[in-house]
């Protein structure tokens, strides 16, 4: 009973610091690291000290499993270059960067233990990068880049992990062993992604309940990691490959109530998940203070060059990478826009928040070393979480004032009006073809009802394309069918009141009416 207390009140507090951050107009993630290190010394507040695994393989994984099913895989693929460069390349680069400079700080601890610190603080966190960047409206394509980025960094530092804690601890670890290890997780990954794609995109398909659909859809992510961590396998990238697949397949997969279902209650899992990640976070301040040891001065210095390092390696891994495959002809195609100008690479480089996994990962560090080689471990988890606490809060709260200052231009709302209303139209004419095919067999007034109903829609694609100024029809339209849906609702709620007709007859009706209240404002844009 006490653990359910705890985690209903975690929740609870998670729910109420995600309010006052909207509140404030300030970003979740922020305000929820701060509830959680004042909270943290709060005498009589329930602790909890996170466990690797919990992370690794309990929060994680649907995290991963919802960003990659809202992710658009021909926008993955025509950034795969980019995203690549920072979810490999970038976090060896980091990694190499971080460990060196603690290595030179401090000689007695080998530099595999190092380079293993690097690994953990290498990698900006998946659920903070996303939520940021969509929060403040960067440009569509710098937030994809961000979101694959993020969706891949995790495994590449996770790897390098292993191997830098393999050769910490004394295991022989050369070309072969890293090649191993490697193909193993990257490669196990894929496969098991792939075959968990496979499997239940079958079974997906031949679902008809909303309710089986959403069960199903909760158990994917930790059945596919499970699965590769039982061959060794990378649970991240197999999590992140079946998303893609089944996320890109998802609308032929699923019917139109279960893809409502399943949008709905993944919205309600990622937001409760995301509150008690950073608000978890936050409350590990006392334990990583408590078997910190060092002196004052030594702490303040290492902490001040890997933050250092951590920041500044972001910009000098971004820029050259940006700009000099510029020089090769086939690699500059479709890539401009993001090279140029170097505000671009610049917002992306102060993107680098670090999170959970972070911490998770330092908290996996060894208790010691091979031949008791000298390893101040309690030092590693501090510069661990310093790292996650001044890019979140740091560059988490100034990002949005950096995107502004820099006046990124928007995504051409205009175009993007244009398209889809042009998609709509052929859309239209698809809807008509079919009505007309089957028009003998229903009432004339029926057919041409849905003929209006076909023109409608087709008429608000274009009505966005108008002044925003002013009151399209569909505006008006759905302005006053609100008020005649609340009146509706009214009359329903009395004559259930009055005893005129059982609750079951009020359920049906209001989920009528609030399902066309959905709708409206879904057209709306709201």
């Amino acid at each position: 009973m006490e653990g359910l207390f705890e985690v209903v009140v975690f929740l609870a507090v998670a729910t109420l610091g995600a309010a006052l951050a909207r509140k404030l107009g300030l970003l979740a993630p922020i305000v929820l690291v701060v509830v959680g290190l004042v909270l943290s010394f709060v005498p009589g507040f329930p602790h909890v000290r996170l466990e690797p695994e919990l992370v690794l393989v309990g929060i994680l994984p649907p995290l991963l499993y919802v960003a990659a099913l809202e992710t658009s895989v021909p926008a993955f693929r025509h950034n795969l270059r980019p995203i690549l460069l920072l979810a490999v390349g970038l976090v060896l680069f980091t990694a190499v960067a971080v460990g060196l400079v603690l290595h030179l700080l401090l000689p007695a601890v080998p530099f595999a233990a190092c380079l293993a610190l690097g690994a953990v603080v290498a990698p900006p966190d998946a659920v903070a990068a996303t939520a940021v960047a969509r929060r403040i409206g960067l440009p569509r394509r710098v937030v994809t880049i961000l979101e694959g980025e993020s969706l891949l960094n995790d495994a590449t530092a996770l790897v390098l992990f292993r191997v830098a804690v393999l050769a910490a601890v004394g295991s022989a670890v050369g070309v072969a062993e890293v090649t191993r290890e490697v193909l193993v997780s990257a490669g196990g990954g894929v496969l098991i992604g792939a075959l968990g794609a496979l499997v239940f995109g079958f079974v997906h398909k031949r679902i008809s309940d909303p309710l089986l659909d959403n069960a199903l859809s909760l158990i994917i992510p930790f059945a596919v990691v499970f699965t590769a961590e039982e061959i060794h396998a990378s649970g991240v990238v197999a999590v992140v490959v079946t998303g893609l697949a089944l996320g890109h397949k998802l609308p032929r997969l699923l019917s139109a109530a279960s893809r409502l279902q399943v949008g709905a209650v993944w919205r309600l899992v990622r937001f409760l998940l995301e509150g008690l990640v950073f608000l978890l976070v936050g409350l590990q301040l006392p334990d990583v203070l408590q078997d910190l040891d060092e002196p004052a001065g030594r702490v303040v210095g290492v902490t001040a060059a890997v933050l250092g390092v951590v920041i500044v390696a972001r910009f000098v891994w971004l820029f050259p990478v940006t700009y000099l495959t510029r020089l090769v002809p086939r690699l500059r195609r479709g890539e401009a826009k993001l090279a140029k100008p170097a505000k671009y690479p610049a917002v992306v480089g102060w993107a680098g928040m670090r999170g959970v996994v972070t911490l998770a990962a330092a908290l996996a560090l060894p208790l010691t070393l091979a031949d008791g080689a000298p390893y101040p471990r309690a030092l590693f988890i501090w510069l661990a979480f310093a790292v996650i606490v001044v890019t979140l809060v740091g560059q988490g709260a100034t990002l949005p004032a950096v995107a502004r200052r820099l006046k990124l231009p928007p995504d051409d709302a205009v175009q993007d009006a244009l398209s889809a209303a042009g998609v709509q139209q052929q859309a239209s004419r698809a809807a008509r073809e079919r009505l007309d095919e089957l028009a003998d067999s229903a009432p004339e007034p029926v057919v041409n009802r849905l003929r209006r109903a076909v023109d409608d829609r087709t008429n608000m694609a274009w009505e966005r394309l108008g002044s925003a100024e002013r009151e399209t029809p569909s505006q008006a339209y759905g302005r006053l069918r609100q008020e005649m849906i609340d009146a509706e609702r009214e009359v329903f709620r009395v004559a259930r009141d009055t005893g005129r007709i059982p609750e079951e007859v009020l359920v049906r009706a209001y989920r009528d009416l609030d399902l066309e209240e959905s709708l409206l404002k879904q057209e709306g844009g709201e």
